[in-house]
């Protein structure tokens, strides 16, 4: 094969003796940072020894996580989740649970927008600008809601409209009138 290699599309690192990678499509030596952006931008990627030919992009993905989590970035990888982990090596459920991390981190990563909508519209409600604004608002609200003459969208009221009286109200009106006017019987 030649120096330029890459295979199905997967971009070939050799690590040597020295400890450094080798960039085999670009020609060129790597750092880990350059190996942890190719997996950034999700970049298919395999590290090779370059005498044995042995495949040793776990140990290269674990050594970026150490160093992530040296520098402080956060801790994924608490002691108490790493006790676990190691617990499982040799266990018999080892391959279920191997296969549940990776199953549980897909599905996450699946739902990442809407876990981070949803966080941003929490973080958006505990805002206490915006909180203050909901309060403004409904302050204004009330005060409207009790100002003599004004409806609660802040337009004026109209004068109430006397009701029309009709014949029979009108009828009930008078005969009250003149049964007042009579004079009282003994």
């Amino acid at each position: 094969m030649s120096t330029k290699q890459k295979t199905n599309g997967v971009r070939i690192l050799r690590k040597y003796t020295n400890r450094r990678l080798y960039d085999t499509s670009r020609s060129c030596y790597v750092t880990l940072e350059d190996v942890k952006e190719l997996v950034l931008n999700t970049e298919p990627f395999q590290v090779l020894d370059s005498k044995s030919g042995q495949d040793l992009t776990r140990n290269i993905l674990m050594q970026i996580i150490s160093e992530q989590e040296a520098e402080g970035h956060g801790t994924l990888l608490t002691n108490q989740v790493l006790q676990q982990l190691i617990r499982f090596y040799g266990d018999s459920m080892q391959g279920m649970m191997s296969q549940y991390l990776e199953q549980s981190i897909g599905a996450f990563l699946e739902h990442q927008d809407l876990i981070r909508d949803q966080m941003q519209n929490m973080i958006g409600a505990a805002n206490p600008l915006t909180m203050m604004n909901r309060i403004a608002d409904q302050n204004l609200a009330m005060w409207k809601m009790f100002s003599p003459g004004v409806n609660p969208d802040g337009s004026p009221m109209q004068a109430p409209k006397k009701p029309d009286i009709t014949a029979t109200e009108a009828e009930k009106s008078r005969s009250a009138t003149s049964r007042r006017d009579e004079p009282k019987r003994r």
